[in-house]
């Protein structure tokens, strides 16, 4: 592995939190629709199934992205792919929020998926390039807590400024901040010295692909990031206020403490794997508490508001276990090989979203019973219950993918 750069650790730490932020930055993004809902079924005229569609099209760019910016960020670098990427994703931000039709709105989510689709890849090779193996699980852990910081950030609080300032205005800001972010980014990340010039992307990405753990990892990374992409990121708002009867801020604040689960979980998860010494122990555990939370919240009835909000968090601080997936696809396959095994699990994990977001709205659809509020779809509890359980079923698949792990063997 070549070596690191000669840089004082408070210019890594510089450059790590910048690749970080921009993961921040990203979720606030990707989970934004959430606290739209309604004001944007009632702009464009559509019902659950193609509102799924405009938010998931984040996730028809990111995903597939996964790959290519591993195996980029492995040949050129970190610096130019992330202070380009940030101002791209900007640029659709504000696209989206002067989009006069919803074809447009389409082009902006899919601009905003494409220059987000280097952050959490971006984050995750800086982090390797500037800091020692040991602390990769709990440093990634810290990215993912993050970004789930901005998941929070993409809840009430974006509520409240949508309800301030409409949601274009508050889409506007958005744009305007993340443009400030891509300056930041180019002045304070520097690429490690031999970091490009990767003789052979293709052949480190046979060696990963060929791996059957790589498989399992990407499997399990998928199953435990869906309830938080579909169900925290798009349809809780909605789920709670129907269910609860209660206000859209109140509500998103309630959904908010999924995320906070996440935000606490991954580094403190990352940090106990790295001091226990197993990653495949933890992954089913937490896999089994995921799954059984996400379970309790759909399907059982008459729950208080504190029930609910404690069941949430409870998810999020389980389901986060999918931070071990890059460590342990890290430790399964060779070095030099990194950014092509991240960027192949991260395509399932970000495709999760792209899969369920719709797959729910569907559902809902299917449910519907021709009930409409200020021009948007009303769904009954009973539809969004339905329409939810496919979230508890594909935990329950990625347990069954940590079932079949080997324990992967330490840097």
């Amino acid at each position: 592995m070549p070596e690191r750069p000669a840089l004082g650790i408070r210019r890594a730490w510089l450059a790590w939190t910048a690749a970080a932020v921009f993961f921040f930055y990203a979720f606030v993004l990707r989970v934004s629709p959430s606290v739209m809902v309604g004001e944007l079924m009632a702009e464009f005229q559509v019902g659950g199934a193609v509102f799924g569609t405009l938010s998931s099209l984040y996730f028809y760019t990111y995903a597939p992205l996964q790959l290519p910016a591993g195996m980029l960020m492995d040949r050129y670098g970190p610096r130019l792919l992330i202070s380009v990427a940030v101002a791209l994703a900007a640029l659709g931000a504000a696209l989206f929020a002067l989009a006069p039709t919803l074809e447009t709105a389409y082009l902006a989510r899919l601009l905003i998926g494409f220059g987000s689709g280097f952050s959490f890849v971006g984050a995750l090779t800086v982090t390797t390039q500037l800091f020692p193996p040991e602390r990769f699980a709990l440093l990634a852990g810290l990215v993912q807590g993050l970004g789930i910081l901005g998941g929070i950030a993409g809840q009430a609080p974006l509520g409240v400024a949508v309800e301030g300032m409409g949601w274009r205005g508050a889409v506007g800001v958005l744009a305007a901040a993340g443009a400030v972010l891509a300056i930041g980014a180019w002045l304070s990340i520097r690429d490690r010295v031999g970091s490009s010039g990767s003789s052979s992307p293709m052949a480190g990405l046979r060696l990963v692909a060929a791996n059957r753990e790589t498989w399992l990892c990407a499997a399990f990374g998928l199953a435990m990031t869906a309830p938080m992409l579909a169900f925290g990121g798009l349809w809780a708002v909605p789920f709670v206020m129907t269910v609860h009867g209660i206000e859209r801020a109140a509500a998103g604040s309630l959904a908010s403490l999924l995320f906070l689960g996440w935000g606490i979980g991954a580094p403190v998860n990352g940090w106990l794997s790295d001091r226990l010494g197993h990653r495949k122990v933890l992954m089913l555990a937490l896999g089994l508490t995921a799954t059984f939370a996400m379970a309790a919240i759909v399907g059982l009835r008459g729950l208080s508001l504190a029930a609910t909000g404690l069941l949430f968090f409870v998810n999020g601080l389980a389901s986060c276990v999918m931070i071990l997936a890059f460590a342990s696809v890290r430790e399964h396959n060779p070095p030099g090989t990194t950014g092509a095994a991240y960027g192949l699990v991260n395509t399932f994990v970000v495709g999760s979203g792209a899969i369920f977001q719709p797959l729910v709205g569907w559902l809902l659809d299917l449910g519907w019973d021709g009930a409409m509020v200020g021009g948007a779809r009303v769904y009954a509890e009973e539809t969004y219950r339905t329409a939810l359980w496919t979230l508890p079923a594909i935990s329950a698949v990625g347990v069954l993918a940590a079932l079949m792990m080997k324990e992967p063997r330490r840097p």
